[in-house]
């Protein structure tokens, strides 16, 4: 690889890198088609990929991609990580490893115009407010928890979303455990070993069958003094059963097994309040307990909300069949802050990553056309092959081209899928090997203390990124 030092590039060709010095470095006025890509997540890491292999050896196509973290993370096995049988990093992926031929910003977007063709970004590390001009946007950022203005609930609980959650709830576990087994009060170890998972989803199931499993396991062989009657794990659904996004079949066999696997689950009932040793439902009832877990729904990114578009009730962006927002020919959206209307169901699709990796591929292409100026736009048009979800110890449920799977062949199914459809080979192994080691050992059950955390107000970071003044008002 070479590299342009002051664009912090890289290029496969020296013959590639002393043309980009020419035109970029060199030349007065550089006529040069600007690709920012906003989001670091399935939708925005696939785009990333495929385009570069497109533009690797045209200097005339700049690519910049920003995200809050700097890293790609796999959410699928995040539940794996907060019951401690996956490491964190074997799950997350450096985002500068996709971005040999782009820029990467580590930040948080601020505010986009899309009259002005401006997007500001504010860097996580001091602070500063920076502007990125573009040709063509892509807005892949993901969505947010929905606590829906409960701030009790907010409070209180831990939700499911980024590896800091993961980690999080795993130390909280094994914290319970701990002050558990330290206690003679029965009904104070009950509430410390009582475990609350709010919402009936993918993710809130996921959750309360890798905990279970992690907390009934560690409790039996290492921690004699709990007494196994006293450990609850309950979980809530809004609907009038669980996994409402699979058949009825599917979902009543993964109540029996959560059931068998002493789960209890409330139906038809919301969590309505909470404080730090209880949780309030609908119904009147009150939950002892020190661990709320939120998996109860999730919104769009409030920066997606307010750009000056179409959107639909919920704050997603309206895009057509292209993914193009409507009125900009050279802006798209996928993912989880896009409206995709799927027209055989008159609804959107859901906002899952099977979905976002193939609204990448529409992407990708029609940025290609837009900016090579040949070849078709192709409009977006998907039917789910199926889903998968695992529920337990060597358990899941799969359906696959119409077929349904349970137990441990779904489960065998389930890892073999989503060890596929981890990024790089490397990561591959690690997973590979994680699992292994948990088929023969104990899960490890250090608990991490807090990490401390470093800012940085006054120092200054020199680069060539202008600042949102010096763009705005260049002659100040």
């Amino acid at each position: 690889m070479h590299r342009c030092n002051k664009c912090d590039i890289e290029f496969r060709k020296k013959k590639t890198l002393e043309q980009h010095i020419q035109y970029i470095h060199k030349s007065v006025s550089p006529s040069i088609k600007k690709i920012l890509i906003l989001g670091g997540g399935f939708a925005g890491i696939n785009i990333l990929q495929d385009i570069l292999k497109e533009f690797q050896n045209n200097v005339n196509v700049e690519i910049s991609l920003v995200n809050q973290d700097n890293f790609f993370l796999f959410t699928p096995m995040l539940p794996e990580v907060a019951s401690g049988m996956i490491h964190p990093s074997d799950i997350s992926v450096p985002i500068r490893t996709f971005c040999k031929r782009a820029k990467f910003y580590q930040a948080v977007v601020s505010t986009i115009d899309l009259e002005q063709r401006l997007v500001t970004i504010t860097r996580t590390f001091d602070g500063k407010v920076h502007a990125l001009e573009y040709d063509y946007l892509i807005f892949a950022l993901g969505s947010k928890t929905n606590f829906f203005g409960n701030k009790n609930l907010e409070k209180h609980s831990f939700t499911i979303k980024t590896i800091e959650d993961a980690i999080g709830i795993r130390n909280h576990a094994i914290n319970m455990l701990e002050n558990a087994a330290q206690t003679g009060d029965p009904d104070l170890q009950q509430k410390l070993m009582t475990f609350t998972v709010v919402g009936g989803g993918f993710a809130g199931v996921e959750t309360i069958g890798a905990i279970n499993h992690f907390v009934r396991d560690a409790a039996a062989s290492t921690y004699p003094n709990i007494n196994k009657e006293k450990i609850n794990m309950i979980l809530i659904s809004s609907e009038k059963r669980i996994l409402p996004e699979i058949n009825k079949k599917l979902a009543l066999s993964a109540m029996r097994y959560l059931k068998k696997v002493s789960v209890k689950i409330i139906t038809a009932t919301k969590a309505i309040d909470a404080d730090e040793d209880y949780v309030l439902l609908d119904n009147g009832e009150k939950i002892p307990c020190t661990t709320l877990i939120w998996a109860g729904g999730v919104s769009v990114d409030p920066v997606i909300s307010e750009i000056k578009c179409e959107h639909d009730s919920s704050g997603k962006i309206k895009v057509d069949k292209y993914l193009k927002v409507a009125c900009f020919t050279n802006v798209f959206a996928l993912g989880d802050c896009a409206s995709i209307i799927d027209k055989t169901t008159g609804k959107p699709y859901p906002p899952t990553a099977q979905h976002a990796m193939h609204q990448s591929k529409v992407v990708s292409n029609n940025l290609k056309v837009a900016i090579n100026g040949k070849g078709s736009l192709v409009s977006f048009s998907y039917s789910s092959k199926g889903w998968m979800a695992s529920i337990g110890k060597r358990t899941a449920l799969v359906s696959i081209f119409g077929k349904n799977v349970e137990g441990i062949l779904a489960w065998f199914i389930w890892r073999t899928y989503y060890l596929i459809q981890m990024p790089t080979f490397e990561k591959r192994v690690k997973v590979a090997t994680d699992w292994l080691v948990d088929l023969f050992f104990k899960r490890d059950l250090t608990c991490v203390g807090k990490i401390k955390k470093k800012t940085l107000s006054k120092i200054d970071v020199k680069d060539e990124m202008p600042t949102l003044k010096e763009l705005l008002f260049p002659d100040l």
